[in-house]
């Protein structure tokens, strides 16, 4: 099983790495880590896909050596261009009972493409577990590649509501 939080805790250290290795300033890495933080949903491409970039160009090998670094600090964390996962921040402790997911701006989460039905699914806090609960979405709510109306949540699921896709961490 994954340990919840072990997707954070990889970005974090790849941006630690990244700034250690001098390729974001502290500015950039304050906000970085702050958006990583404080966000319920986490786009690890705005936070770490550049890292690949910068650099490439370069002929210098200690820029390069440093670019490698960083690189297999961020290894596993940018998927393909076609399969764009969001990690879905989640309070494993119970600090929060429930989240309602949708496309209305009153949702605690909201995920902005029209696939998704205004009052989609919630979340709720149970027994030191989360649970999803399909709302009677138009769309259906699909986890690890099965259709569902009421299941149990566990780290590294991989959640699809209409055409978003979030990775529970």
């Amino acid at each position: 099983m994954i340990e919840p939080g072990r997707e954070r805790r990889r970005i974090a250290h790849a941006l630690n790495a990244a700034y250690a290795d001098g390729l974001l300033s502290q500015d950039t890495l304050v906000r970085r880590l702050d958006h990583l933080l404080r966000a319920r949903l986490i786009d690890p491409r705005r936070l770490v896909g550049d890292l690949y970039l910068r650099g490439s160009g370069s002929v210098h090998t200690r820029l390069a050596d440093r670019v490698r670094t960083t690189i297999a600090a961020v290894r596993g964390l940018v998927w393909s261009r076609d399969e764009r996962w969001v990690l879905l921040a989640l309070d494993w402790t119970g600090g929060q009972e429930s989240l309602l997911l949708g496309r209305h701006a009153e949702c605690d989460v909201v995920l902005s493409d029209p696939s998704v039905s205004r009052r989609h699914a919630r979340l709720f806090f149970r027994d030191g577990s989360w649970f999803l609960q399909d709302l009677g979405s138009t769309n259906g709510t699909v986890i690890n590649g099965v259709s569902i109306g009421r299941c149990e949540l566990r780290p590294g699921d991989r959640l699809i509501i209409g055409n978003e896709r979030l990775e529970i961490d």
